[in-house]
């Protein structure tokens, strides 16, 4: 999975690309595939669930707090079915519409799923974008269970997200603490200096870890929750009883659980399980960070290392605390209840100029050809096949576009030199409004620069096509 899920686009002369054949086939595969899907089963929709999310979302919003740069989204047991897989073949994943509809609007930029979102501004800045994952589940074989985990450099600083599913059952931590340690160790990038999680200045470790309450009987556990004394839990707590044990555990830091356990509760209630099962109540759904050492602890050394700040290691440093540590109770959809923290993160940027700067030259309005102009400001592997792509002021991802020109064909740009495309007026929009220039790089995958917000003014043609109302002394006919 790439951080902009999309595929590569075919090199063409004009503003739009030609349909290739293996996109046919892909149309023709996904048509046969629909076509057996009906007879499988009647698929439901996501409503439901799509409704609950995006109000949960704006209400974690408020919770939150309004400036957050970088967002995660982890999500497991979203419908690991074979015939749902086929099923996502056909359409784009409804989990992720979800949260770029509702984050969009904030500035917000898509990711992946494990969904990452970033601001707008800081998306030049975002580069060496890597992810990968690990399948544990059916010794290995099915997803269900595992890591998905997203690495990138953020102003210089290797940043990796790691969302975890991990064993179930109150009999197996001991399979859950080898199975994070395998994810941590399995997982590898395309990156010299960063080729493991573990590598990475800063992680953020979250999902369900499954680790559960143990010895309590379901009667004091529920008692000790429903009193608010939650500390009486913390010592039977198995990732807590499991961290005075395991080194490699150790290096992770989390904060106070002060909030009820996630688990389990009945579906659209805040009532924990009422099933015949009578699943003990448990935290199984965590958030960890977790800052490089300055010197990796051996397993001999008894003495805990620096985890709270990489200082000293080198010029520039970065600083993680944690400001909230909650859940969200009236989340019902599912039998787990949310987890929500933020962080604040203090950093000495490596870098602060993106690698392009790009402009729009002039007014623009789809009553005439536009200009825009970019500049490589710094030395990196460009390419022909990079475009320049016009994007509506709160675009969701890369593939957002409005429309997009190729960067100049004939040679590679030298660095400084001020280099100027023209736009048919016909691929500009006729409505006008707010929008953005952004550089895409394919070889990096990524937006690497943005321009500043302007405005395309209201064509005369949209009065011409009917797209608004023709106006007569100030007032509509």
């Amino acid at each position: 999975m790439d951080f902009f899920t999309d595929s590569p686009r075919q090199r063409s002369d004009s503003m739009s690309s030609s349909v290739s054949q293996s996109s046919r086939s892909k149309m023709l595969l996904r048509q046969r595939l629909s076509q057996l899907l009906t007879c499988i089963e009647d698929m439901s929709s996501d409503d439901e669930a799509s409704e609950e999310v995006s109000r949960t979302l704006d209400e974690a919003f408020q919770l939150c707090g309004r400036y957050i740069p970088t967002d995660a989204f982890s999500l497991q047991e979203v419908n690991a079915t074979p015939v749902r897989f086929i099923s996502d073949m056909l359409v784009e994943d409804s989990w992720s519409h979800v949260f770029m509809d509702t984050l969009a609007p904030r500035g917000f930029v898509k990711g992946l799923l494990l969904l990452v979102f970033a601001k707008q501004i800081h998306l030049p800045y975002i580069r060496n974008i890597q992810t990968t994952y690990t399948r544990t589940g059916i010794f290995g074989y099915w997803g269900n269970k595992g890591g998905v985990s997203v690495r990138f450099s953020f102003y210089g600083h290797m940043v990796c997200f790691l969302n975890c599913h991990l064993a179930a059952h109150m009999n197996y931590a001991l399979q859950r603490v080898d199975e994070f340690e395998y994810i941590l160790e399995a997982q590898n990038f395309d990156i010299s200096d960063t080729p493991h999680v573990r590598d990475h200045k800063v992680v953020f470790c979250f999902g369900d870890l499954n680790f559960r309450i143990a010895d309590h009987g379901l009667h004091f556990l529920r008692s000790s929750i429903d009193s608010g004394r939650l500390n009486l839990l913390w010592s039977k707590d198995q990732f807590l009883m499991m961290k005075k044990k395991e080194p490699f555990l150790q290096e992770f830091e989390e904060g106070p659980l002060n909030f009820k356990p996630t688990y389990k509760f009945d579906r659209n209630s805040e009532t924990y399980d009422t099933s015949g099962k009578k699943r003990k109540p448990a935290w199984t759904d965590r958030i960890l960070w977790r800052m490089k050492p300055k010197v990796l602890p051996s397993e001999d050394d008894d003495e805990k290392a620096s985890t709270s700040t990489d200082e000293g290691q080198d010029e520039y440093p970065i600083f993680v605390s944690q400001d909230k540590y909650t859940s969200d109770m009236s989340y019902g959809v599912s039998d787990h209840k949310p987890v929500i923290a933020t962080f604040s993160v203090e950093l000495k940027k490596c870098f602060d100029t993106p690698i392009v700067h790009v402009s729009p030259v002039g007014v623009w309005s789809a009553d005439q050809d536009a200009l825009l102009n970019y500049t490589i400001q710094e030395d990196f592997m460009s390419s022909t096949w990079d475009w320049i792509g016009l994007y509506k002021v709160g675009f969701k991802s890369a593939s957002d576009y409005e429309t997009f020109v190729w960067v100049r064909e004939n040679e590679l740009p030298e660095t400084n030199e001020v280099i100027q495309i023209s736009v048919d007026k016909d691929q500009i929009p006729l409505l006008g409004g707010q929008y953005v220039l952004c550089y895409y790089s394919t070889n990096t995958q990524s937006i690497i620069g943005i321009s500043a917000d302007f405005q395309i003014l209201e064509s005369k043609r949209a009065v011409m096509e009917g797209l608004v109302p023709e106006k007569t002394n100030g007032l509509n006919k």
